[in-house]
């Protein structure tokens, strides 16, 4: 299968401090690649280093057949790369519409009124404030903030990060949808048992190094497996 994005052998540093030790991943075209860690692994450090936020010390990314690696952020995005970091970042002061019009959108099929389709939630509170939106909510936006780039590789740290059961079922759901409609999907996660329920493909990263590559739904049921490699039960109530 064709890879939309490959790394091979990072290496990122923090000052003096090396976190990345050689990581090399894929990420299939229209799957879902999901990359599981204990916290301060070097998930996150990952994504930034793919997206041109931190610089590689050494190796290669390649985007869409691209060599990426020294290309900064703006032109990656412009490449067809959507990035959603942790913390839900909206403008706090704008209200669902407003923000969902701050991107440019580039043509495709992903519009406002299709985010509502997506979100209706987000359609009943088009006129709220960014500031009274729930966790769920936020996330819900930033998503469909992502989505009117109409990207085809879509990047995602994190996206259930402190929301309630419920809510990181609908963020799953969705998740899944975006593969459905052609999009290739890099996501980082904590929640073990859902990422690998819909994944096709996985990788575990500890102290900055990939310790686990394979099918997702294999390592799903090896739960000992799961909790050895990233401390979490992949049985547990998300």
């Amino acid at each position: 299968m064709t890879a939309a994005l490959t790394a091979e052998g990072l290496h990122t540093c923090y000052g003096k401090s090396h976190i990345l030790h050689g990581v090399s991943l894929e990420a299939a075209q229209g799957c879902i690649t999901v990359l599981l860690g204990r916290n301060g692994a070097g998930k996150s450090t990952t994504l930034r280093t793919l997206m041109g936020l931190t610089p590689a010390r050494q190796g290669r990314v390649t985007i869409f057949g691209a060599d990426t690696t020294r290309w900064p952020t703006y032109r990656i995005a412009a490449s067809g790369v959507g990035y959603v970091p942790e913390g839900r970042r909206i403008f706090a002061n704008l209200t669902v519409e407003e923000n969902l019009k701050v991107p440019i959108e580039r043509s495709g099929p992903w519009t406002i009124p299709r985010i509502y389709e997506l979100f209706p939630r987000l359609a009943e509170r088009k006129f709220s404030r960014g500031r009274s939106l729930s966790g769920g909510e936020q996330e819900m936006l930033s998503l469909g903030r992502a989505l009117l780039l109409n990207p085809r590789l879509l990047i995602l740290d994190e996206p259930s990060q402190g929301l309630a059961p419920l809510v990181v079922r609908e963020v799953f759901r969705v998740v899944s949808q975006m593969r459905d409609a052609g999009i290739t999907v890099l996501l980082v996660e904590q929640n073990a048992r859902m990422s690998l329920e819909i994944a096709d493909y996985a990788y575990v990263l500890d102290d900055g190094g990939i310790v686990h590559a394979g099918n997702a739904r294999e390592l799903a049921a090896d739960e000992h497996r799961v909790r050895a490699l990233t401390g979490a039960s992949a049985a547990a109530a998300a």
